[in-house]
């Protein structure tokens, strides 16, 4: 991320509160975190500001486009510049897939579908706005899923949403390339998060890892950093599956 302004939307725990840490030691000048927990946002921007970087962060609920477009304008003013956006919010809820109700529907579209489109397009029409670095005005990377590509009849809702988002990268990816803005996604497979080591998960990775465990979540960041990070400068509309073997696509 050398030389790059990034903001993280659910960037305040978890995997992008990784993200951000792996960011601000992989050389980027600013770190914006959107997150609708203000506290979590702000701890999370804690190596950034002990190495110097810029730093800033917005209280959103990312579920409608006004709030979303205003909580991307105050870390854009703040940080000046925003190369790069990742889009890492999402929920994660689980139910049969015989007894997902409208309320379970609404929710998991409002912010892992409604959500990250709202954020694609406030930071699109920021990007187009900059001056390009090596022919790029910007870079989105959108978290989705390998839950995308599998059936999941557990957690169908989740993965319809995440088929979603990788079908809105690749149809906005196309509609701005010619403003030199790379849109890709990364799919994880199940990572060894605490979470996981709490919920008595990771033998279930492991087994069904023909590499013998589950990815670490700093293993997956590698790949979201590739997309987002200034390396990456032509390839756009592509949807990086890193689950260790678990599946092929």
């Amino acid at each position: 991320m050398n030389g790059l302004s990034v903001v993280i939307v659910g960037g305040g725990s978890g995997f992008g509160a990784l993200l951000a840490k792996m960011a601000s030691e992989a050389g980027a000048t600013a770190i914006g975190i959107i997150d609708i927990n203000g506290q979590s946002a702000e701890a999370a921007l804690a190596p950034a500001r002990q190495l110097g970087l810029v730093t800033g962060f917005a209280v959103c609920d990312i579920r409608t486009g006004p709030a979303a477009h205003a909580a991307f304008k105050v870390l854009a003013e703040k940080l000046d510049r925003v190369d790069t956006l990742v889009n890492s919010a999402a929920i994660y809820p689980r139910k049969p897939i015989l007894e997902i109700s409208d309320a379970d529907w609404d929710a998991s579209n409002a912010i892992n579908v409604k959500g990250t489109y709202h954020m694609m397009v406030a930071a699109i029409e920021h990007m187009k706005r900059q001056q390009p670095k090596a022919h790029v005005r910007g870079r989105i990377v959108n978290i989705t899923s390998v839950d995308a590509f599998k059936a999941h009849p557990q957690n169908a809702h989740y993965a319809a949403t995440k088929a979603a988002v990788v079908s809105l990268t690749k149809s906005m990816a196309h509609a701005v390339a010619p403003d030199g803005i790379l849109v890709n996604s990364v799919a994880p497979a199940g990572m060894a998060t605490e979470k996981a080591r709490e919920l008595g998960f990771l033998p279930e990775l492991a087994k069904a890892s023909p590499l013998g465990r589950g990815g670490e979540p700093h293993e997956m960041a590698e790949w979201v950093m590739m997309a987002g990070g200034p390396r990456n400068t032509y390839m756009t509309g592509e949807n990086i599956i890193v689950s260790g073997g678990y599946i092929y696509a």
